[in-house]
């Protein structure tokens, strides 16, 4: 099936192109399971709706259908397809009150993050989102390390500025521990990136 872009590009799936760890017996993370992370989100916003600590779900893109093939009277397979409008962030809801907005990203480097990976509509709409006083992160796994890190809009819009000027175009990994917040995998909940909101809100 196709998807494309308003302006017409093809989409392409997010994968990870990263090949996936073996148990190493006691010592083997939950997190080694071959789950994306947006599976990992998924399962975690999941966790906290059941708990009733938030209301965090992944938003919907809305899509425009162009061609359906019919190969049974009882089935149809979309082939075509074209998203009607840019997407922002994956994620947004509530939690102690405060409007939460996030994106989340995976990269098989281990040593940096490209930059490339974001949109310039998806940094418009974190600006916006933190002009109206809102929590806006990014949510970013180093695929071939199983390595999980928030960090904060603000900083990320840094880092963006310094590639507009003519600086680097990825975000070296020393910087994002330096400025971000490493998030333990567990499993329930998956990924508890509350816990370093609580921490940087102080809304625990």
């Amino acid at each position: 099936m196709n998807f494309h872009y308003p302006n017409g590009k093809r989409y392409i799936p997010k994968n990870t192109d990263a090949p996936q760890k073996k148990s190493q017996g006691k010592n083997f993370a939950y997190s080694n399971r071959g789950m994306t992370l947006e599976e990992d989100l998924n399962e975690t916003n999941a966790y906290y709706l059941e708990q009733q600590m938030a209301v965090i779900h992944k938003k919907p893109t809305p899509v425009q259908i162009v061609h359906v093939d019919y190969p049974k009277r009882s089935a149809a397979v979309i082939k075509e397809a074209y998203f009607k409008q840019a997407s922002t962030t994956d994620y947004n809801g509530v939690y102690k009150g405060k409007y939460i907005d996030f994106e989340a990203k995976e990269t098989k480097f281990a040593t940096s993050f490209p930059l490339k990976n974001f949109h310039e509509h998806q940094i418009r709409h974190m600006e916006a989102v933190l002009q109206h006083s809102g929590i806006c992160f990014v949510i970013v796994r180093f695929t071939s390390l199983e390595e999980v890190y928030l960090l904060e809009a603000g900083h990320l819009l840094g880092f963006w500025r310094r590639m507009q000027d003519g600086g680097r175009k990825s975000i070296t990994k020393k910087e994002v521990e330096m400025f971000g917040h490493r998030i333990p995998i567990g499993l329930h909940p998956r990924i508890d990136y509350l816990r370093i909101i609580d921490y940087l809100y102080n809304l625990s």
